[in-house]
């Protein structure tokens, strides 16, 4: 074998030469991996900035595009108009109950007081019965109407739509309720309590009076009210349910309470 110091200055010389750019291309050549790696880490550097900020404008966006959400939610439960509520919706309206004391009892809801009534019924039962039933205990008072065939179902009428209802008081049969619309002295009576938030009393000046389109309402007392807080529950397309709500700090269950159901 031939050793560098006996071989000739030629090969010498080579052989050195040929060892040195070896290694300075071993050197450049990690030298060039380094610079590989140094850019490879700022490219994948930058990619990882470039999705931060793209999260980032995400988690911006999320926020207002549920605020929007909500408001609209929120929007459309505020309108409280027939039909704007789905099975198992919760909401509050106003309740009114109001009638002559020897006439016919009325009962009104409104989602808002300013509003005309979602739902008004003319109940068979006299005011000073219900008021009797109220003072004696909690009045339960059952409103159902039969469910149309399906040729007559195709009219697609609303519950709170229905002209015609059995009612039961506390269990007891006491006549038909009939579905009435607002008119003129029945937007005269809510608009007489639409500062009134809850209680009860007598509206003083309507004895005598006509009501309701009945003709000459002389003998049948003053015309008392009652409004109230309820809470309105759905059940289903066929079944409501309201439930007034107590003064805040009493544990006492609701005094009055109607459901509203087709069979």
């Amino acid at each position: 074998m031939k050793t560098v110091l006996n071989a000739s200055p030629h090969e010498s010389s080579f052989s050195f030469s040929r060892r040195f750019n070896w290694r300075k291309k071993l050197i450049e050549d990690e030298d060039g991996d380094e610079d590989g790696e140094e850019i490879l880490g700022s490219v994948q550097h930058e990619q990882a900035n470039d999705q931060w900020r793209k999260n980032k404008k995400k988690k911006k966006k999320f926020p207002q595009l549920a605020v929007s959400k909500l408001r609209s939610v929120l929007r459309s439960m505020g309108r409280g108009g027939r039909g704007s509520l789905r099975a198992g919706d919760v909401s509050r309206v106003v309740g009114t109950l109001f009638g002559y004391r020897r006439g016919s009892a009325h009962f009104a809801v409104q989602s808002d007081p300013r509003e005309e009534p979602v739902f008004l019924i003319q109940l068979a039962a006299s005011t000073s019965v219900l008021v009797r039933e109220m003072a004696s205990g909690v009045v339960r008072i059952v409103l159902e109407c039969d469910r149309k065939v399906p040729k007559e179902a195709a009219t697609g009428k609303k519950l709170l739509e229905e002209p015609l209802w059995r009612s039961y008081c506390n269990g007891r049969r006491c006549g038909y309720g009939l579905r009435r619309e607002c008119g003129p002295e029945e937007a005269r009576v809510l608009g007489a309590l639409q500062p009134v938030s809850m209680g009860a009393g007598v509206i003083p000046g309507n004895e005598g009076e006509g009501h309701g389109g009945e003709g000459d309402m002389a003998g049948l007392g003053e015309l008392m009210y009652m409004r109230a807080r309820f809470e309105r529950v759905i059940g289903s397309k066929d079944s409501e349910a309201l439930y007034m709500m107590n003064p805040e700090g009493t544990g006492d269950g609701p005094e009055l309470s109607f459901y509203v159901m087709r069979i």
